[in-house]
């Protein structure tokens, strides 16, 4: 504002800053009325009074008088301020800034439209658009005017480059013409980055689309897997039931039965001491003709006595009854297949709906020589020795086997466990893969898809095309994934949590087979 111009004049002189409520003493000094009452409230208690500025005595306590000339100075209008954002101003208006219209290279004097237009109109003086950089405009080396371009050395330079120094003889351009095909080049540049920045403002929406999408997705998949554990919750409750129930009809047969037995030897241990008070009756008789008699006529329920005995003296061996038992295998397997059907079940139509083939197995005709296949037909190991199996057209020269089954549906996932040291590889191949030669090879073929460990790096390979992954492993376990339909096969690590490694993306036109290939001092095992 125009005010601050004047601001010496709009302080207080006590608290020194601009007066909200300007009054002035009669010596002319101003001051905020707040400040001045505080004054005059110590002025009071001497009697004497005097401007706290200049020291002007008065006779009686001084009245303030409001100073309405220069409160309208601190409200001077707006149309008399210096342009907002640093604008240049005439030189020549010195009363009051006003916004500058023109710039006189020549003079390095900026002016109004007044002084614009008394201003000497000759081609030296150069008029342009107001500019306080006078220095740019004009040559360092003759002090003059900027009004050519230097193509050659993409310079501009003055009249007097122009016949001496090192531009002379150059190709040269007025500052309009070059100008324009500055700006005609800038045109080209811009149109091209804004086909880039068209391309990019569509990929970007696309992302922010796919976004949206990924949000909607989560929401949905988190719907699902929240409406499936719900279920599996109530679900397991009625298998808790049932299982429970199942235990508790064992327990009641098992103690019957026991009890029953119970009830048994108490009744032979009843006859038992019968018995034997009847024989320790006799073996205190003292005639020997009625202990012989007795004896005679007894003789069966001594016989038996004898027997029941063996048999008590077994029981306390520990040697139970089968009934005697809870039949664990049978809770076992009501539990198993509850958990089975559960999870097939309420997986299945909803995207989460895995086979574990726990009972694949390795196919031994396909097995080349060198490779040993266990008698449970789960693993595979290098062989130094030749396994001299018979030739077939399914068998492999060297190092591999295939898996018995093939799987063209679905989900299909399984574990594998392999050795630390050497050279293996795991996947899935088309039955068609060659037997012989580099092309049968597991992923050095269209046929095949890989995941391979060797000099301790994990890497995946499709069509002799190696892509090593970036972390190397320890991780002996390992989990394969496929989704047919999909066309995704997926390789995982199964440590302290699982960890993908890759996933290769492919139409599948065939039934797969899992291939095992191990090399030098290498073994791969199939997980039950």
């Amino acid at each position: 504002m125009a005010a601050k111009y004047f601001s010496g004049e709009l302080h207080c002189s006590v608290c020194l800053n601009i007066c909200t409520d300007l009054e002035m003493l009669n010596c002319g000094h101003n001051f905020c009325q707040v400040c001045f009452v505080t004054v005059q409230g110590t002025l009071d208690e001497t009697g004497s009074y005097a401007c706290p500025l200049c020291r002007t005595r008065f006779i009686s306590r001084p009245v303030l008088q409001s100073n309405s000339r220069q409160c309208n100075i601190m409200h001077f209008p707006d149309t008399y301020s210096e342009p907002e954002g640093a604008g240049i101003v005439c030189t020549y208006c010195v009363h009051f800034p006003v916004r500058a219209a023109k710039t006189c290279l020549l003079c390095e004097a900026s002016l109004c439209d007044i002084h614009v237009s008394v201003h000497n109109k000759s081609e030296e003086h150069f008029l342009t658009e107001p500019t306080n950089s006078f220095k740019s405009r004009k040559c360092y080396i003759h002090n003059r005017l900027l009004e050519y371009y230097c193509s050659e050395d993409n310079v501009c330079i003055c009249v007097s480059c122009t016949l001496v120094g090192d531009h002379k003889g150059h190709q040269l351009e007025m500052l309009t013409v070059a100008s324009e095909k500055k700006i005609e080049e800038l045109q080209n540049v811009m149109e091209k980055l804004s086909s880039k920045k068209e391309e990019t403002d569509k990929w970007m929406r696309s992302l922010q689309e796919h976004n949206r999408d990924i949000e909607e997705n989560v929401s949905d998949v988190t719907k699902v897997v929240l409406s499936m554990i719900v279920d599996i919750r109530a679900q397991m409750k009625i298998l808790e039931k049932h299982v429970l129930s199942e235990i508790s009809r064992q327990r009641e047969q098992v103690l019957f039965h026991v009890s029953d037995m119970i009830n048994q030897l108490q009744k032979e241990k009843d006859k038992l001491s019968s018995m034997m008070s009847y024989i320790a009756k006799l073996c205190n008789t003292t005639d020997p003709l009625t202990v012989l008699q007795e004896h005679e006529s007894q003789k069966t329920d001594f016989c038996d006595a004898e027997t029941a005995d063996i048999q008590v003296t077994h029981r306390k061996d520990n040697h139970f009854p089968a009934g005697c038992y809870l039949d664990q295998c049978l809770i076992s397997a009501t539990l198993y297949r509850g958990l089975a059907d559960i999870l097939t079940d309420k997986t299945k139509n909803r995207g989460f709906c895995v086979t574990n083939n726990t009972d694949m197995s390795l196919d031994i005709n396909t097995a080349s020589n060198d490779v040993a296949v266990s008698g449970d037909l789960k693993t595979a190991s290098w062989s130094v020795i030749n396994q001299q199996r018979p030739e077939g057209p399914e068998r492999f020269q060297g190092y591999q086997v295939l898996s018995s089954r093939s799987f063209s549906l679905g989900h299909q996932y399984f574990e594998l466990e392999a050795s630390q040291l050497g050279i293996w590889m795991i996947g899935m191949s088309y039955a068609c893969i060659k037997r012989k030669g580099n092309e049968s090879i597991i992923g050095c073929n269209r046929h095949s898809w890989c995941l391979r460990r060797s000099n301790e790096y994990l890497s995946v390979v499709h069509d002799s095309e190696v892509i090593r992954l970036p972390n190397s492993s320890t991780c002996q376990r390992l989990g394969i994934l496929l989704d047919y339909e999909a066309g995704c096969l997926s390789f995982y690590q199964l440590h302290d949590q699982l960890r993908h490694l890759h996933t290769f993306n492919v139409t599948f036109t065939e039934p797969l087979h899992a291939v095992v290939c191990v090399n030098y001092k290498s073994w791969v095992r199939i997980m039950s």
